[in-house]
């Protein structure tokens, strides 16, 4: 070896043998956190700053501590809990500071020296929330908040989450109302005392709470077990619900139970928020749910369009991804890395049954719900380039790989497609099932026996094997289930036979259907001009453009991504100017000139593009079964 690289060496040995010396994190291990019940009291009084105080009171024995932040978000699939604003912790035992140290490899690790003679120590720290939405997705406004268990909070390492138990006491900004998966023990003024619950269940447990709230009952006729919608808005007119959406609401919950047949909870609370200036949101639980849109749900409501499907997905991954999950999803604690393999599954099959409960319910019209449905399938039928180089299967690590930041490309390079990719197969896997059977079995047959089980019991996740999958889709229909699954995982096998084999074909037409034009109209879509399916690319309201698609005529034009679009045809851009030149090109074959603008310069593009504006419709097929109106039809 060189002097000069033995010099090297010598250095970085010398500077790692600190580390050498730092504890091992102790594995966790399936026994009980023996020292006793941890207290943690939350203060969310301060809106203003936008910041959770936390204090834990912690029993330990002497000797060697570490405290760990949880790293996994089990229902984001991947190491994305928020360390970063985590700050101003101390640690005290006897009214005395204790030294603590970050782990030198894991970060959400914390060693601490127990000194003799104490037996219990605290922890205080705050968690700061996103004063902006750049920040991140804003938890506090001034008439709502959304307080995350998992993301402010510390626990023992060495042991199983479900074997550590907490006391939780949260304070709320006076007279504030509430919701969470937890039951309250005890009030004083407006602190809340809930129920002593394992780590695994607080962490499960979220919190909506707000100054202008409303607790809607959801319980189907009959039901001993409650469902409610807690609801907390920017201002008391957004809360008026009429008793007709309702209606639709508790129907959803009755027509998810006739699917699954059993209940994986004591009780299930929603949480929803109707908001402008707190981020929306949509994120699993066992016994709740996170939903976030915007002030309209209700005073908004168009019935052409009906609502979203985000409470019915939400909702059914208390059976599908809580209490059945994954096998290489499950682990002792929220800092043993998770696996995502099977969240086509998970994350597939729940956005498959979001959108048939959505139609079964009324939450959408079946007009509605197969339009929506052609929007998913004109993505796989047309827009996933990507599926050239990288199959639906490889983008079950996407979560861990993108962590849900934006893309340049998304179409090329593709993202989290398990979710509606795992809906067009489950699609094709219910009609294949429904045509071999004469409409006798369907997936509702699967669902049922799969997720149905253990009727009542929730505390334990019951785990499954892609094995297991292909085992209660042969106990519906006799098939070569494994090969019908990996082909399409696979890339072998393209994605949009589901659509023809439900009797119905994807086409184009020059007009978008009522669900896009509402989508387009409200929310995240608001302002934005669809041309997809014509020029290749979609355009934000101030003309930046959003995906351009890989090899499209916008993209072979040079058109990128983020570029803005400044005149069409010599005309300042409006989504109308477009549409009248796409309309133009199509008869008089002139190329569609662009004057874009990227960074400080100017520069005309054109396309040359004449097949018309093109947005995606699916029309029966004639002479076939139709599968695909009894699928959104509603179970008695």
């Amino acid at each position: 070896m060189p002097r000069r690289n033995r010099l090297a060496w010598s250095l970085l040995t010398a500077l790692s043998l600190p580390f050498a010396a730092q504890a091992a994190i102790p594995e966790p291990q399936d026994v009980p956190y023996a020292p006793g019940t941890i207290r943690i009291e939350i203060d969310a009084t301060n809106l203003s700053q936008r910041i959770f105080k936390v204090k834990e009171t912690i029993p330990v024995k002497p000797g060697e501590l570490v405290l760990l932040y949880p790293k996994w978000v089990p229902g984001g699939h991947s190491p994305r809990n928020p360390i970063d604003k985590i700050a101003g912790i101390v640690f005290k035992a006897n009214g005395r500071k204790l030294e603590w140290k970050r782990d030198t490899l894991d970060v959400n690790a914390f060693h601490i020296a127990v000194p003799d003679g104490v037996a219990e120590i605290t922890a205080e720290f705050d968690y700061l929330t996103p004063t902006d939405g750049s920040q991140g997705g804003v938890a506090m406004a001034p008439n709502m908040l959304n307080l995350k268990t998992i993301a402010a909070v510390l626990y023992p390492a060495g042991h199983y989450g479900s074997q550590i138990v907490f006391d939780p006491r949260i304070t709320y900004p006076a007279g504030w109302t509430a919701f969470t998966a937890m039951h309250e023990q005890g009030r004083n003024g407006d602190t809340v005392d809930y129920e002593d619950v394992n780590f695994d269940i607080y962490v499960d447990s979220p919190i909506f709470a707000g100054k202008y709230a409303r607790q809607i009952d959801l319980t189907p006729a009959g039901s001993k077990v409650p469902v409610r919608l807690g609801v907390v808005a920017d201002a008391p007119k957004y809360l008026e619900a009429t008793q007709e959406q309702i209606d639709i609401h508790k129907t959803m919950v009755a027509q998810t139970l006739k699917l699954y047949g059993a209940q994986h909870y004591d009780h299930y609370q929603f949480l929803f928020s109707l908001s402008g200036q707190m981020s929306g949101n949509g994120l699993e639980h066992q016994r709740s749910s996170e939903n976030g849109v915007g002030t309209g749900y209700f005073t908004e409501w168009d019935k052409k369009a009906g609502f979203s499907d985000l409470l019915a997905h939400e909702f059914t991954h208390s059976w599908n991804g809580k209490y059945r999950r994954g096998a290489d999803l499950w682990t002792p604690n929220l800092n043993v890395p998770m696996r995502d393999s099977l969240l086509w599954v998970y994350e597939g099959q729940t956005q498959y049954w979001g959108n048939v409960l959505a139609a079964r319910s009324g939450m959408r019209p079946l007009d509605a719900s197969r339009d929506a449905l052609a929007l998913v399938a004109a993505t796989y039928a047309d827009n996933r380039p990507g599926m050239g180089w990288r199959n639906v299967q490889d983008t079950t690590n996407d979560p861990i790989i993108a962590r849900r930041a934006p893309r340049a490309y998304r179409n090329y390079q593709m993202s989290e497609d398990y979710y509606q990719a795992g809906q067009m197969i489950w699609l094709e896997a219910d009609a294949l099932i429904r045509a071999e059977t004469r409409g006798r079995k369907s997936l509702d047959d699967f669902a049922r026996a799969f997720f149905g089980v253990d009727d009542g019991k929730w505390k334990a996740p019951n785990t499954y094997t892609f094995e297991d999958v292909v085992a209660t889709l042969n106990g519906v229909l006799e098939y070569d289930w494994a090969t019908f699954l990996r082909d399409r995982l696979d890339g072998k096998t393209g994605l949009t036979g589901g659509i023809e084999a439900a009797g119905w074909k994807l086409f184009y037409k020059d007009t978008p259907s009522a669900y896009a034009k509402a989508q387009a109209k409200g929310g995240r879509g608001a302002g934005t001009a669809d041309f997809t399916y014509s020029l290749g690319l979609s355009i934000g309201k101030d003309g930046k453009v959003g995906d351009v698609r890989w090899d499209g005529p916008a993209f072979n034009a040079g058109i990128g991504s983020g570029t803005q679009i400044v005149a069409v045809n010599d005309i300042e851009y409006g989504k109308d100017v477009l549409e009248e030149a796409v309309k133009a090109a199509k008869t008089d074959k002139a190329p569609i000139r662009l004057m874009i603008k990227e960074f400080n310069r100017y520069r005309t593009v054109e396309i040359d593009y004449h097949d018309g504006l093109r947005y995606p419709h699916l029309e029966r097929i004639e002479g076939t079964p139709d599968y695909l109106t009894p699928i959104f039809t509603a179970r008695k």
